[in-house]
């Protein structure tokens, strides 16, 4: 499935231009797979799917074309019970196409304000799609609730928002990289990458 280095590691073309994704996958897979950068000159993929694996599997097909390489993708989305499931699949552009985190976690607050129901949980779905056509889908979910304010200065997106169920009651940023990768949702999808790679 995935291109084999001289050190027997799978090595995989990371199909995420977002750096802070990267970090985590780099983290999470350190020892493991050998992740390649997304090459520079490769333009964005417009993510149009109304899934997650679909967004997960545009992004995989095209960096695996774009480089001749096996590429792995993956797409995440915050669903929130009394929101019906938003963000969702939209949870990187929740608060508009330019948005920022903050403006995602703001317009997140306003819309949970006073709700009795503040149950949410991350899923994570990761694509890896190799040359000859073959390809692995694993899933991550981390269940918890949405805080009342923002806590925390580490993480990114909704980490200072998301208490989750098999925490402490900390915010995922309010925890360590090790710790929050040891039961987010990304952490989850990725081991199962492994275990379905190797």
């Amino acid at each position: 499935m995935a291109g084999r280095p001289v050190n027997d590691r799978p090595r995989l073309v990371c199909a995420s231009a977002n750096p802070d994704k990267v970090a985590e996958m780099e983290a999470i897979l350190a020892g493991v797979v050998e992740l390649i950068p997304r090459p520079g000159q490769v333009p964005d993929v417009v993510e149009d799917a109304d899934t997650l694996e679909g967004n997960a599997r545009l992004k995989a097909v095209a960096i695996c074309e774009a480089t001749g390489s096996a590429a792995v993708a993956d797409d995440t989305g915050l669903e929130v019970a009394a929101l019906g499931g938003a963000p969702g699949v939209h949870s990187a552009r929740y608060a508009g196409e330019a948005s920022s985190y903050a403006d995602n976690r703001a317009k997140l607050l306003a819309e949970l304000r006073g709700a009795a129901d503040r149950s949410a949980r991350f899923r994570t779905c990761v694509v890896v799609c190799a040359p000859d056509g073959t390809e692995v889908v694993v899933e991550g979910v981390c269940d918890g609730t949405i805080s009342a304010t923002e806590r925390g200065d580490r993480g990114f997106g909704y980490d200072s928002v998301f208490q989750p169920v098999d925490g402490d009651g900390r915010t995922f940023a309010e925890m360590t990289d090790d710790e929050k990768n040891a039961i987010s949702h990304r952490g989850r999808a990725l081991r199962a990458l492994l275990a379905a790679l190797t």
